[in-house]
């Protein structure tokens, strides 16, 4: 029996707006897959042939010749994802899905696919394949937490044969742990997959780094803030940080492209920590915006003190060697139409030179999700709009027009004059990939 992995398209911010590709220096913005298909495609039992297919490389289409087709989806690509399904299941395809909009949104997937997992697909996948060879799949495939300690490296060698002509990324996704002990109101992640942190040992750490690394890729760690969230989760990081040292004292050529991490951790972490990620070479953070209290209020109109706060951090950054890429949020309850000015005048002062604008976006399954279908503040359903680039709920100090106006607003203004700059750098990672 043969699966294929199917990873749907969806749009990027400059395909949603292409006006933004005038002013915005981007070499290549579409990025590689995420881990959830290579994990699972790791899982498949031997007896099975396994093909990987990325839809916004090369479009699926009705004489795809296989047996079952496995969708792995979050929000943006569940247009395209339930599209596939009906057109798949029409050509007599057996069609099973799972990731984040699948355990969210079980019941609007169904509709379009054989069977849906719910959790982490790798504790039911055998099982499912087995039913599906024997013709006998279930509805639905409800998945506990998986035990990391009986995973095998990711199938990243599907993604690196994808690559096609003008598509070649530098970094892939790289993952410490799974799990989140935050309770961000906008992140389903600590939802989709528990609030207890759970890890991969070094050694299978080391493994897919040697994985990554026989292929010429960096890596970028997705744990985002909740790598630092917990004394026990920071010690596992310490670790890897170690690894990644050794490799390279070694001759392996392993190299940390970013890591994720928000305000308020880079204020509370103790400097041995930052000069040890600097030791390997890591000169970048990913500085997620608009989850926590400093940037949810130090753009407002007052809050000077969670300004400060902003101001240290970059100065941080910067004292230490780490560039940091800020992520700006916008459409938070504090935001008023000042925002946007003070977000620039924040960016210009602390001197940013890279940063990226997004959209508060109430994704299905988070807290904000439910209180906003609550308050009836929720007016676009179509999925493919919930890519950080569209407004798809009523603001609550600002109309749906002007909060997406701003939004095109920031990315023009923070970027004007800065094409020439971005011109005379060589290295792609100088530019933006949005």
């Amino acid at each position: 029996m043969k699966v294929t992995f199917v990873y749907p398209g969806f749009e990027r911010h400059a395909e949603a707006h292409p006006e933004l590709l005038e002013f915005v220096p981007a070499d290549e913005y579409l990025g590689p897959p995420s881990l959830g298909i290579a994990s699972v495609a790791a899982a498949t039992p031997e007896q099975y042939e396994v093909a990987f297919i990325d839809d916004r490389l090369t479009p699926v289409d009705a004489g795809l010749e296989t047996d079952v087709v496995a969708l792995s989806f979050f929000t943006p690509a569940a247009t395209r994802a339930l599209e596939i399904a009906d057109q798949m299941r029409a050509a007599g395809k057996t069609v099973v899905a799972g990731g984040i909009f699948p355990t969210q949104m079980p019941d609007v997937v169904a509709e379009h696919v054989d069977a849906v997992v719910v959790g982490e697909g790798e504790p039911v996948w055998a099982d499912l394949l087995a039913d599906a060879e024997k013709g006998s799949l279930k509805k639905k495939y409800v998945a506990p937490p998986h035990d990391l300690s009986t995973s095998p490296v990711p199938r990243v060698d599907l993604y690196f044969n994808a690559e096609t002509e003008g598509h070649h990324p530098d970094d892939y996704p790289f993952q410490l742990s799974r799990g989140c002990p935050l309770t961000c109101d906008a992140c389903v992640l600590p939802i989709h997959m528990g609030k207890k942190m759970r890890f991969y040992s070094q050694e299978q750490l080391e493994a897919t780094m040697r994985a990554y690394a026989d292929a010429g890729k960096m890596v970028s760690l997705t744990e985002d803030t909740s790598i630092f969230g917990l004394q026990g989760a920071r010690k596992h990081l310490r670790e890897f940080l170690d690894t990644t040292l050794r490799l390279q004292q070694e001759g392996v050529k392993v190299k940390i492209s970013y890591l994720g991490i928000s305000m308020p951790m880079i204020l509370n972490l103790d400097p041995t920590l930052l000069q040890q990620m600097r030791s390997t070479g890591m000169d970048r953070f990913y500085l997620v915006g608009g989850f926590d209290p400093i940037t949810r209020n130090a753009f407002g109109p007052n809050d000077p003190k969670a300004l400060e706060k902003a101001y240290k951090v970059i100065a941080r950054c910067k004292e230490f060697g780490i560039d940091p890429y800020v992520s700006f949020l916008v459409g938070n309850e504090g935001d008023d139409e000042g925002t946007f000015d003070r977000m620039l005048e924040f960016a210009s002062k602390s001197g940013i030179e890279l940063a990226e604008f997004v959209v508060s976006t109430p994704y299905p399954g988070t807290p904000i999700w439910h209180r906003y279908q609550e308050e009836g503040r929720i007016f676009d359903h179509t999925w493919k709009h919930y890519n950080d680039a569209n407004v798809v709920f009523e603001p609550h100090q600002m109309s749906p027009e002007r909060l997406q106006e701003g939004y095109l607003y920031l990315w023009r203004e923070f970027y004007r004059g800065r094409q020439a700059e971005f011109d005379e750098r060589s290295h792609q990672r100088s530019t933006v990939q949005f």
